[in-house]
């Protein structure tokens, strides 16, 4: 079942007096459950690629559907809305409050929706629980590692129960054997039944995911099943 399908779609900007085409007839369509990475150079169109996909930015052209609602023409209430309720966000500088301990950055989501207290708090400790952080729930993120602390920004996005996770750069800021962890984590998501869009400009990570769409120029390169797929060992949380 198509989860997300872009018919045609382009994004240009204005600087200036100059048009800047970011992206130029892109078309894709993502099912249920699938796990795909979106790779490309500087310049290529991901990073614009991803904003529409996350519903913060609307193609200029085209068709953007998600799950059979046509979200091209939205409007800025309306795209936080599908944001908050169907899309979790994992990036690259973990964005946690620092003040704030890793129970309470992972509720976050759920205090903006309304969820009563009680329900959010049991809901952000089985969250963390799953990403293997039973044992740190009370520590602010100054006293986790950047693995724990992307682990935290991983169950926040679990903690909706999205429809999609989008990952921008999620191994950007980690050691190699962290960003081995955090891939091996999405593995585990994606088996549970969790539809995940992976951006990143490494190989080594894309080639974790099934499917590989190649962009440059603002547009489609190539669109392919990784046949040696990197499938690591993980423990089972889920």
């Amino acid at each position: 079942m198509n989860i997300i399908n872009i018919e045609h779609i382009a994004k240009i900007y204005q600087v200036g007096t100059e048009e800047v085409h970011a992206l130029a007839d892109v078309s894709i369509r993502i099912d249920k459950n699938e796990y795909v990475a979106i790779m490309g150079p500087s310049g290529s169109g991901k990073s614009t690629l991803m904003n529409i996909l996350g519903c913060l930015d609307t193609p200029t052209k085209g068709l953007y559907d998600f799950k059979g609602q046509n979200v091209s023409q939205m409007n800025d209430n309306e795209l936080a809305t599908i944001r908050n309720r169907e899309i979790g966000f994992v990036f690259q500088t973990f964005n946690l409050l620092a003040r704030s301990d890793a129970l309470h950055n992972v509720e976050l989501p759920l205090i903006y929706a309304g969820v009563p207290t009680a329900e959010r708090r049991e809901r952000a400790r089985s969250a963390l629980e799953n990403v293997g952080l039973a044992d740190r729930m009370r520590h602010k993120p100054n006293e986790l590692s950047g693995g724990q602390r992307q682990r935290v920004a991983v169950a926040r996005a679990l903690v909706t129960n999205p429809s999609i996770i989008l990952a921008d750069e999620p191994t950007g800021n980690l050691d190699t054997k962290t960003g081995e962890d955090i891939m091996a984590l999405f593995h585990e998501i994606n088996s549970a039944g969790n539809t995940i869009i992976l951006v990143t400009h490494e190989e080594y990570i894309a080639e974790h995911a099934a499917r590989i769409i190649r962009l440059r120029d603002g547009l489609i390169e190539k669109d392919e099943i990784v046949k040696k797929r990197l499938i690591p060992d993980v423990p089972n949380h889920f």
